[in-house]
């Protein structure tokens, strides 16, 4: 039996884990929870770092693997704890220079800066900030390290830009101040060491077009990928995801052309022995392919999607890597031809009036097989108070389904959503 230590267990994950044909041979133990890990006004990464390591290091048997699916601050974690006890792991500066956007940025410059926008480095605190803006309106800035486009604006003129600031001086520290923390245990270039977690990124638009993820690892050098899913986006600048969807129905030739892209990437920044999931952008248009952002970790939101169409939750491809192994990963193996994460948005606030319970939640779950209903919502609270939203909308529910086709998906998606009895109230 191995011993795998998962960095933020919750019960979702552990359910698709131990549905996996191999964990017969698994003993998963969580290192800290979910709540302890994410669901904080403050990411504790100091004793989270310390306090893992103690915990490891009190276990009486082998420590077989340490593995995580959340972005920060789980992947920004997973190397430093790997490295520790001698565990397969990209190094921590290869997974800063993914992590890290400013960073990530100037290596993309030097390996593929065809395929990457104009970019820059701001202070948001500097009464100068506007000087050092050279990219004209309009423009995202975003800080140099959150998760799910949190403080990410679209700016198009000086008003913008002002609120964007202020929002941005409001809230950075979250993030920011456990970033730093772990900054100290990288070796930093000059140009890097000088751009820590409280300065922003400004980049020029690359949002015409269709966006792409790719699902991968790479396995002593070698980059494969496993998967591409669509991204589909809605609402105000097209900024908010609605829906993943699986397999991609971008033309081969893209795709392998995306593949290419980060290949060069990866391996040009030494990152071994780990997965990840590169998102890109296509401009059919212009034949142009734009690398919007690399993560140093499997998507777990894509881990349905592939259970359903390939057979296999990719974490199968995530629990190889942390043992050493090179994955053997399905393909088309599942009960369905297509597969999507929904994201179900509202753009307003208000007061949550009702929610479905548990066993309106399986009736649902026996009308339609496929369903995964995840609510973010509670009766009684605002949908302001929702932690980490991005800038433009609240999601307060997320709905994995599968089909035959996409027509049916949809259908399905919509049929599901008038049959949740979930209530609002404008404010």
């Amino acid at each position: 039996m191995k011993n795998i230590f998962v960095l933020g267990l919750d019960d979702f994950n552990l359910l698709e884990m131990r549905a996996l044909p191999a964990a017969v041979d698994y003993r998963l133990h969580p290192l800290f929870r979910h709540g302890e890990v994410k669901a904080v006004p403050d990411f504790p990464v100091r004793e989270l770092y310390e306090g893992a390591i103690a915990r490891l290091e009190r276990f009486a048997e082998p420590i077989d693997a340490i593995v995580g699916y959340w972005d920060f601050p789980v992947s920004t974690l997973l190397p430093l704890l790997c490295r520790h006890f001698g565990l397969p792991t990209p190094s921590f500066e290869a997974v800063l220079k993914c992590e890290h956007k400013y960073w990530s940025r100037l290596e993309q410059r030097r390996l593929i800066p065809e395929h990457i926008p104009p970019f820059g480095v701001v202070d948001p605190f500097s009464k100068r900030f506007r000087e050092r803006l050279d990219i004209d309106y309009p423009f995202w800035i975003k800080p140099v390290r959150a998760a799910s486009s949190h403080l990410g604006f679209m700016v198009r003129n000086p008003r913008d830009l002002e609120k964007a600031i202020q929002a941005i001086r409001a809230k950075i520290g979250r993030f920011a101040r456990p970033f730093n923390y772990l900054l100290q245990f990288a070796e930093l270039p000059p140009e890097v060491a000088a751009i820590d977690g409280h300065h922003c990124i400004v980049e020029g638009l690359i949002s015409r077009g269709r966006q792409c993820t790719l699902e991968g690892y790479v396995y002593r050098g070698e980059v494969r990928i496993y998967g591409a899913v669509d991204s589909i986006r809605e609402g105000r600048h097209r900024s908010c995801f609605s829906r993943y969807q699986y397999p991609s129905s971008l033309p081969g030739r893209v795709r392998r052309r995306m593949s290419e892209i980060v290949a060069r990437f990866l391996n040009g920044i030494g990152f071994d022995h780990g997965p990840f999931n590169a998102e890109f952008y296509w401009d059919r248009r212009h034949g142009r392919i734009w690398l919007l952002e690399i993560n140093n970790r499997i998507s777990k939101s894509h881990c349905p999607l592939f259970r359903h169409v390939d057979g296999l939750s990719h974490h199968q491809v995530m629990l190889d890597l942390g043992l050493g192994k090179r994955p053997d990963f399905p393909h088309r193996q599942g009960a369905y031809r297509y597969a999507a994460k929904f994201m179900w948005r509202r753009y307003r606030d208000a007061r949550v009036t009702k929610v479905p319970n548990e066993a309106e939640l399986r009736r649902l779950g026996e009308r339609f097989p496929s369903a995964q209903v995840q609510l973010h919502v509670h009766e009684g609270m605002r949908l302001s108070e929702l932690a980490d939203q991005d800038s433009y909308s609240y999601e307060i529910a997320v709905i994995f389904l599968g089909a035959d086709s996409q027509k049916s998906l949809l259908q399905k998606y919509a049929r599901l959503r008038r049959s949740i009895p979930l209530e609002m109230a404008p404010l």
